[in-house]
């Protein structure tokens, strides 16, 4: 029986994101110039590449290899189709990217990356076989069955993304979703020497948060996900274990995101007088709602998220984190950093999109219910009745018969019952 499986939608989020990062920058696209046909299926040999390329163009496609092949054998158990997807088709997806950088001036399709991707894809597969030789998949079901409720693959696949998005510098510690002020960058553009082009007067000024809001940005960033964790969670002590996992988790790769923009030497200094607090109200929020339903911490979740995204918004940019970003872009890691970044704009809206969806299936379940208790079995056709049905009903038609009448007005018999 097929199932779904929280390695699904991370094969599928991770598929995405490695088509990102193969074809980003995504602009300008241009026909090459002088390239035969054949030149489309015959990759280049590399000039120059170094350390840093094989390690990054394997350490790219083994995850992807990991959770293709696990999710394909938690899903239908198919060996076969694991490994064909594992040995034919993700060395196909590195295939089609790579043809498809000839579009793109900058980016240089190669042969040696198509075969480290290829390597890499079928080791993590072949680490998925061993993992399921030795039973790892089995203890895998055994501990979501024990800590998470079925159907909870889109929150775990969820909170698996978390941690990519804290990655990428956001003005605030824990702050994701930072969408509008982009969209509202991306409209200026769209409109710029056109009749609604908007002019400077139009245009608000960024201006700081008050140290309160920013308080309550962190507390909402940290129990965002603290909050979409209770929801698939099963009752007991577990709960407060997540909770001050999630809150790890969320410390630790803020930290490492400061690593990587600012050195070892600046690890906690987005630790403020304002981040401290903030860090402090979301923890014992979370933990209190570690005692709520799973459906109190789902519907609360969609207000936290409302809430974290309308502040986001608001928040301006730093300048020096802009100019530290810098590193990112023009540095080695410039993949990463975009798809550190659109996962941290986009994942508090998934989350609020899943959210809402698991309330309304609640609610379909609920009315499901109710219909099936408000309208009880009737009594089964005459054929299906037993010997001792009919009897019964044998002897209580002849009691309403020998027994007492009286007559009415309309000269119809009633039965009456004696007291």
């Amino acid at each position: 029986m097929h199932r779904r499986s929280s390695a699904s939608w991370l094969a599928l989020c991770y598929a995405v994101l490695v088509v990102y990062a193969s074809l980003y920058p995504f602009w300008p696209w241009r026909m090459p110039p002088s390239l035969p046909w054949p030149g489309f299926v015959g990759l280049p040999w590399p000039r120059y590449w170094g350390r840093f390329d094989i390690w990054i163009n394997v350490a790219g496609y083994w995850p992807l290899g990991l959770l293709c092949f696990s999710a394909v054998i938690r899903g239908s158990g198919s060996l076969l189709r694991a490994l064909l997807l594992t040995v034919v088709g993700l060395p196909l997806l590195s295939f089609s990217m790579e043809t498809l950088q000839y579009f793109l001036p900058g980016r240089v399709p190669s042969l040696v990356d198509f075969l480290l991707n290829s390597a890499g894809a079928w080791l993590g597969g072949l680490c998925a076989w061993a993992v399921l030789g030795l039973g790892g998949l089995a203890r895998w079901n055994g501990w979501r069955e024990r800590w998470f409720v079925p159907h909870s693959a889109g929150a775990l696949a969820l909170l698996a993304m978390w941690p990519v998005g804290l990655l990428y510098p956001a003005p605030l510690p824990l702050g994701l979703g930072q969408l509008f002020p982009r969209l509202r960058e991306w409209t200026e553009l769209l409109l710029e020497n056109t009749p609604w082009e908007l002019v400077p007067k139009e245009l608000t000024d960024d201006l700081p948060l008050p140290p309160g809001l920013e308080a309550i940005a962190i507390a909402m960033g940290l129990l965002a996900p603290c909050l979409l964790a209770l929801s698939v969670a099963r009752p007991g002590k577990r709960r407060a274990l997540l909770v001050l996992g999630a809150i790890a988790l969320g410390v630790t790769t803020t930290a490492w995101s400061t690593v990587l923009n600012f050195g070892p030497d600046h690890a906690w200094a987005w630790l403020t007088s304002t981040t401290g607090p903030g860090l402090i109200i979301g923890g014992v929020l979370a933990l209190l709602a570690a005692f709520m339903s799973r459906r109190a911490n789902a519907a609360w979740g969609l207000v936290v998220l409302t809430v974290l995204i309308a502040l986001m918004a608001e928040a301006p940019s730093d300048p020096y984190l802009l100019e530290s970003l810098q590193f990112w872009e023009q540095g080695r890691f410039v993949n990463l950093y975009g798809l550190a970044q659109w996962v941290g704009w986009l994942w508090p809206f998934a989350a609020l999109a899943w959210l809402l969806y698991g309330v309304t299936q609640s609610d379909r379940q609920s009315d499901r219910q109710g219909d099936v208790k408000s309208d009880p079995p009737g009594p089964p056709p005459a054929g299906e009745r037993t010997s001792e049905e009919r009897s019964a009903g044998r002897s209580e038609g002849q009691a309403v018969r020998d027994g007492p009448h009286e007559r009415t007005l309309g000269g119809n018999p009633e039965t009456t019952i004696d007291r």
